[in-house]
């Protein structure tokens, strides 16, 4: 277990104070630095950076809409299309990290994980991860999913990452389409009104296709994310916690939220016939103080335009195999999260000790004579793509269309001018 050499827990974290919320990081003590970039930089920053994500976005989509009426024709083709785009964004996500908030990422993990992560000659993290799981992890910050998604990518899993999200997100033009064409699962929170439509498309998620892009197994291959906290670490989402922790009389967390057992329960129920693992993943940004929230200092424009990003990003890595959850008695299932949450938060808090998560460097047993597998220990890696020139790969299609349909304009244009000479 992970968390076998971990101190044991300090009191509950309590609710901060209106001071503490409202105490703003000045420039000189901001865990990113000073601002790196003047007005005048960030706004060109910005300019370039929306143009980028954009124009990236509205490719996709339109890449989208050329494959939609394949769903009419093949659906093997269709989704193995989405798929495609899907690994489009993936890219977009990591390159614009990459470009605009360069950051060092360290990833380690437990014994559970060894043999799976690995650091490649050129400097990038490559994960041997399970084409299907559901993949759980504390809500730090709104980003951190692009981190998520970047990991998928080393897994070349990044087209067939499906996120569980907030109903309203749908009503975003572009995205929310887009979004609806990769399959996501758009929740109101609501659980008689959700259940349903939870249940159609975690079933959508066992099924099988033969075409591109299907993997190797006769299943789809599927990253199921779903954040059992429910939202982000934040001053109500501390203040939330410590109510539920009071109402049912246990105590609460210190650096993660006490998670909700109701949704993860019901995708183990649904998937555990096709998925042997679930993941965990505890991230860490480097810089948060003890008892302040990263949504607040890491934002959008300190982290992309300011250029006050974390000095690292922090990952540990472990899995639980399925058969062993007690998913068929939701008190157990309830207890059982909250334990693994409770590893997770002192996790943390060695984090918060010693500058890094606990990192795996043991040899595991030789088996049939094989060569034993070594932890990875610490990985220290970027988010970055195998190329530079990757991301061109987005907008090809859009341009392919854009050139059949100049070709075609000119046709027909040709067409009319030799009829009217006649």
């Amino acid at each position: 277990m992970a968390t076998n050499g971990l101190k044991q827990r300090l009191p509950s974290a309590s609710v901060p104070s209106l001071k503490e919320e409202q105490k703003e990081i000045g420039d000189k003590h901001h865990p990113g630095g000073a601002i790196k970039h003047g007005t005048w930089d960030q706004a060109l920053r910005m300019l370039v950076f929306a143009l980028y994500f954009n124009g990236s976005c509205l490719c996709i989509f339109m890449t989208q809409l050329i494959g939609a009426p394949l769903y009419f024709y093949n659906k093997d083709l269709f989704y193995a299309w989405m798929a495609m785009t899907k690994q489009h964004f993936g890219v977009v996500a990591a390159t614009m990290t990459h470009w605009w908030a360069p950051t060092k990422i360290r990833v380690s993990g437990d014994e559970s994980v060894r043999g799976q992560l690995r650091k490649t000659e050129d400097g990038r993290l490559e994960c041997d991860f399970p084409e299907r799981m559901v993949l759980v992890a504390n809500h730090q910050i709104y980003t951190d999913w692009i981190y998520l998604w970047w990991i998928a990518y080393t897994s070349k899993m990044h087209g067939h990452l499906y996120i569980i999200l907030k109903e309203s997100i749908k009503w975003i033009p572009i995205l929310g389409q887009g979004m609806m064409f990769y399959g996501f699962i758009f929740l109101s929170r609501k659980w008689a009104k959700d259940k349903e439509r939870f249940q159609y498309r975690l079933r959508k998620l066992n099924s099988s296709h033969s075409g591109p892009l299907s993997g190797t197994h006769t299943l789809d291959p599927m990253w199921l994310l779903i954040y059992p906290e429910g939202t982000n670490l934040s001053s109500n989402g501390r203040v939330s916690s410590k109510k539920w922790a009071d109402k049912t009389g246990i105590d609460d967390l210190r650096h993660a939220l006490l998670p909700r057992s109701t949704g993860l329960l019901f995708c183990l129920l649904e998937l555990r016939k096709t998925v042997d693992w679930m993941y965990d993943c505890t991230v860490a940004y480097e810089g948060v103080p003890r008892g302040q929230f990263g949504q607040d200092i890491f934002t959008l424009r300190s982290t992309y335009f300011q250029g006050r990003r974390p000095k690292s990003v922090n990952m540990h890595w472990r899995r639980f195999a399925t058969k062993d959850i007690p998913v068929n008695d939701p008190k157990e299932f309830e207890k059982w999260l909250l334990l693994r949450w409770r590893e997770k938060d002192d996790l943390l808090e060695y984090y918060f000790q010693n500058g890094r998560f606990p990192a795996d460097d043991g040899i595991g047993p030789t088996v049939n004579g094989a060569i034993p597998v070594k932890g990875a220990g610490y990985i220290e890696t970027e988010v970055r793509t195998k190329g530079p020139l990757e991301f061109v790969q987005i907008f090809i299609p859009s341009m392919a269309l854009g050139l059949v349909i100049n070709v075609i304009v000119k046709f027909i244009n040709m067409v009319l001018r030799i009829l009217h000479m006649k």
